[in-house]
């Protein structure tokens, strides 16, 4: 499996494995945990300055988010410039600017300096709504962009076929093949004299006075610094009380003709739509995203991409459906990431997470944060990404309600886990939380009558895992974390396999 689902993404071709074993050192100055943009980006950032650094990733590189993202450059969050000058003040909202602008610009200098042919290209975005309440959104998205002087101006036409009320077109946004460009930041990370291991967990740490030693499945690694690029932190940590998983979801299509879109496109809805067209195998592609909706707790993963394709083909000229995937990305309890040093730790361990659907962009960026951090002990974004910040008010009402759903979840699933009397009662690609003779299991059949049994307790806080039929997998609807049918574990947090029974 070379990404954390059943469905290929459009970019899975181009995941590559680097199967090098080599000898460890005793210590290295810093050690990443995770092959994703985050890891690999911040990775060669570190090892260009001088520092011997190794990235630890459990699978392979863009096994993750990265390898399910859209890769949408954008300098338009879904933190808006309005909600954050009303949430952290007019300069911190005019730093958030620059983030966009510096992220980008590594990316390219990236490209240029290691030669990495990704399919980058600038181009503009369009961000239209289609009714009055996405029109007043839209307003309030236009005079925060005026305020911290980021380019937007309003249009009366856009390149999508859309009924719409209101719009702007912003420059210099961009797209690119994620995987293509992580993989060239690997190749040349190693070629610096960065070691990349692969199909190796970091299954905890210990962080000591002058060194952090990890516990890892192909034994112990010790580093005077460690990033943990894991999309979430491992364990049980604040920022598991502080961050929401979300799943959302993809599809590339076949196009008719040549009359389509080439531009980047959103949409004001709840949950919004996004649209980016993309070269593969010579063939223009269009991919549409969105219907998101919270780790688990979809009653039918596979309707969510129903829903996407009929509302696609309802404006859009497109043909057959070539790939179909979904992702995973974490809301923070005040619309901003957290990147710096993971609370609790002694300030030898960073973190990075709560990036929203800005993945890309969020993850470049820490390249650079954590980079200054570790290699000057201060960087500019430092205060207003600290995972240590406390904010009683913005975000508050969201971070009640998402903390509230967490505890309902896990005191339903304790008390309503369906019961049935044999496990004989589920029909072929069925899959169940049952109880059986006083016990939990996740039950799934495979057509042909193959039964897969697992305990269904998540081992990170115990919650009950759900079906995502849409990508074959248990799903943990309290922090995200995700495991496949024999119960290896897809996504972290947990760094446990959830317990297999031998039938």
């Amino acid at each position: 499996m070379n990404r954390d689902g059943a469905r290929k993404s459009i970019w899975q071709e181009e995941i590559k494995t680097f199967s090098l074993d080599p000898a460890l050192a005793k210590c290295y100055d810093v050690a990443i945990v995770g092959a994703g943009i985050t890891g690999i980006s911040t990775a060669i950032r570190l090892q260009k300055e001088g520092k011997k650094c190794i990235v630890l990733e459990a699978s392979n590189i863009g096994f993750g988010t990265t390898g399910g993202t859209t890769a949408h450059l954008n300098d338009f969050f879904d933190t808006t410039y309005a909600q954050a000058i009303k949430d952290v003040g007019l300069q911190n909202a005019k730093l958030l600017k620059y983030v966009g602008i510096e992220a980008r610009n590594i990316i390219r200098n990236n490209i240029r300096q290691f030669n990495i042919s990704c399919d980058f290209e600038s181009k503009p975005a369009y961000l239209f709504a289609l009714d009055e309440k996405q029109e007043k959104k839209l307003d309030d998205i236009l005079k925060g962009a005026s305020q911290v002087g980021h380019p937007m101006a309003q249009t009366d036409d856009i390149p999508f076929p859309f009924a719409f009320k209101k719009a702007v077109s912003i420059p210099d946004q961009g797209q690119f093949h994620p995987i293509k460009y992580i993989k060239g930041l690997a190749e040349a990370f190693i070629n610096l004299g960065g070691l990349l291991l692969e199909e190796c967990l970091c299954e905890g740490h210990d962080e000591k006075e002058d060194v952090v030693i990890l516990q890892s499945s192909k034994g112990r690694v010790s580093a005077r610094s460690v990033i943990y690029a894991t999309h979430i932190p491992p364990g049980v940590n604040i920022l598991h009380l502080m961050n929401a998983p979300y799943r959302s979801y993809a599809i590339a299509f076949r196009l008719k003709g040549d009359c389509h879109p080439m531009e980047l496109g959103y949409d004001l809805t709840e949950p919004y739509h996004y649209y980016r067209t993309q070269k593969i195998n010579g063939e223009n592609l269009f991919i549409a995203g969105g219907e998101d909706h919270k780790t688990g707790h979809a009653d039918d993963t596979g309707e969510c991409f129903s829903k996407l394709e009929n509302y696609v083909r309802e404006y859009f000229d497109v043909d057959t459906a070539v790939y179909s995937w979904s992702s995973q990305y974490y809301e923070p309890a005040d619309g901003l990431p957290y990147i710096g040093v993971l609370p609790g730790s002694k300030g030898k361990i960073y973190t990075a997470t709560g990036f929203r659907g800005n993945g890309m962009i969020f993850g470049t960026i820490t390249s650079q944060i954590l980079g200054d951090l570790i290699l000057n002990g201060s960087s500019k974004y430092k205060d207003l990404f600290d995972p240590a910040r406390i904010r009683p008010i913005a975000g508050f009402t969201n971070f009640v309600k998402e903390q509230a759903v967490v505890v309902f979840d896990f005191v339903k699933d304790k008390m309503l886990t369906e019961r049935i009397n044999s496990l004989t009662e589920l029909s072929d690609g069925e899959a169940k939380v049952v109880k059986y003779e006083g016990e939990s299991y996740a039950v799934y059949k495979e057509k042909g009558g193959k039964l897969h049994l697992i305990k269904s307790t998540c081992p990170h806080a115990k919650c009950e895992v759900r079906w995502n039929s849409a990508e074959t997998s248990w799903d943990c609807p309290c922090h995200g974390s995700r495991f496949n049918i024999n119960g290896r574990m897809l996504t972290g947090p947990t760094v446990k396999n959830l317990q297999r029974i031998e039938l």
